[in-house]
C-alpha cells in the first residue's frame, strides 16, 4: 500500500513538472489581472454614461473581477490537464499500477492541485482587487469596507473550485479534448445563453459558475443583474455540491473501469 505522503509528493512531482500546467496557471493570473485592471479603467472613463439603475448597484468590488471570465477558462484547463495528460500520454497505467488504491490516487491529486488552484486564484483575485480599485479612482471601495473582504477572497475560492469541479469531469470522461469540448462551450456560451434567456435562467442560476460567481458581488443586483433566490454563501454552496458530484462521478469511474 503506498504511503499518502509519497502519493501527495507523487503528484506535486508530476504538477511542477509539467509546463502545460504551469503555464496555465500562470496566465490564470496574469491574463485576469490585466483584463480586470482594463475593465476597471474603461468603467471609470464610462462611469458617467451608465444608466441610472447601473450607477445604482455599482459594484467597484464586482468590476475589479470583470477578467475573471478569462482566468476561469485557464483554470479549467488546468484542471483538464492535470488528470487528462495521464490518459492521453498512457502514464495512468502506470500510476495505478504505482498506486493501487484508487481513492488515494484520485484524491491526492485533487488535493494538490487543488491547493495550488486555491493559492493561485487567491493572489489573482487579490491583485485584481486592488489594481482595479486603483484605477476605478473616486468611484473605488476598501477592503475593509462591508463584505469587501469577503468577496475578494470568495473570487480566489471561485477559481480553485472551477479547476476542481473540471478535474471531476475529466475523471469521468478520461480525455483532455472531450472534458475541454464539454466544459469551454458550456461555462462560455450554455451558461451565458441561457443565463440571458427568461425562462431558462431560472433553471442556469443554478449552474456551477452563475451560483459560484455570487460569492463575489458586494451589491445585491450588481450593475441591474437579476435577484437571485439564494445569497453569496448559498451560490457558493450551490457550486460546492457541483464539486462534490464531479468528484464522486470521477472517483466511481475511476474504480469501475480499467486503465
Amino acid at each position: 500500500m503506498a504511503a499518502a505522503s509519497a502519493v501527495l509528493q507523487s503528484e506535486w512531482t508530476k504538477i511542477r513538472t509539467v509546463s502545460s500546467t504551469v503555464w496555465t496557471l500562470a496566465c490564470a493570473l496574469l491574463v485576469t489581472v490585466a483584463m480586470s485592471a482594463a475593465l476597471s479603467a474603461l468603467m471609470k472613463a464610462q462611469f458617467n454614461n451608465l444608466s441610472e439603475v447601473e450607477r445604482a448597484t455599482f459594484d467597484p468590488t464586482l468590476i475589479s473581477f470583470s477578467g475573471m471570465v478569462l482566468g476561469q477558462l485557464a483554470m479549467v484547463v488546468f484542471g483538464v490537464l492535470v488528470v487528462g495528460t495521464e490518459y492521453t500520454s498512457g502514464m495512468i497505467r502506470t500510476s495505478l499500477a504505482a498506486v493501487p488504491q484508487r481513492a488515494t490516487f484520485l484524491f491526492s491529486k485533487v488535493a494538490v492541485a487543488g491547493v495550488l488552484a486555491l493559492v493561485v486564484g487567491l493572489a489573482t483575485s487579490f491583485l485584481s482587487f486592488f489594481l482595479g480599485q486603483a484605477l476605478l479612482g473616486e468611484h473605488r471601495t476598501t477592503l475593509g469596507a462591508d463584505n469587501v473582504l469577503r468577496a475578494v477572497i470568495g473570487g480566489g475560492l471561485y477559481m480553485g473550485l472551477i479547476a476542481i469541479f473540471s478535474m471531476g469531469v475529466a475523471t469521468m470522461l478520461r480525455s483532455s479534448m472531450l472534458s475541454l469540448g464539454i466544459l469551454v462551450p458550456f461555462f462560455f456560451l450554455i451558461s451565458q445563453i441561457l443565463a440571458a434567456v427568461p425562462k431558462a435562467k431560472e433553471v442556469a442560476r443554478y449552474f456551477p459558475d452563475q451560483a459560484g460567481s455570487k460569492i463575489m458581488q458586494v451589491v445585491p443586483e450588481a450593475m441591474g443583474s437579476d435577484k437571485t433566490p439564494y445569497g453569496p454563501w448559498g451560490g457558493l454552496g450551490i457550486m460546492l455540491l457541483w464539486v462534490v458530484a464531479s468528484l464522486l462521478g470521477g472517483y466511481l469511474v475511476l474504480r469501475k473501469r480499467d486503465a
